[in-house]
């Protein structure tokens, strides 16, 4: 922790060009961490939706139904 510490004093001396620059890529490197589990957790999302169908667990309605019921 020291070492972060250490860093973001660091950081906060740059200019506000600069933190920024940095700021972006520490949130770009965040996004590619979490980008494959997404991915991963919408593919068996999707996969159980379609089982579900495929099943018959549950019962596809057309865009018309679907509209109605959401806008009442």
């Amino acid at each position: 922790m020291a070492h972060a510490n250490k860093i973001l004093e660091e950081a906060l001396s740059l200019t506000a060009a600069e933190r920024a620059r940095v700021a972006a890529r520490l949130i770009e490197s965040l996004d590619d961490e979490n980008q494959a589990d997404a991915e991963d957790a919408w593919r068996a999302e999707v996969a159980r939706r379609v089982r579900d169908l495929d099943d018959g667990a549950v019962l596809a309605i057309d865009w018309l139904e679907a509209r109605r019921q959401i806008l009442g």
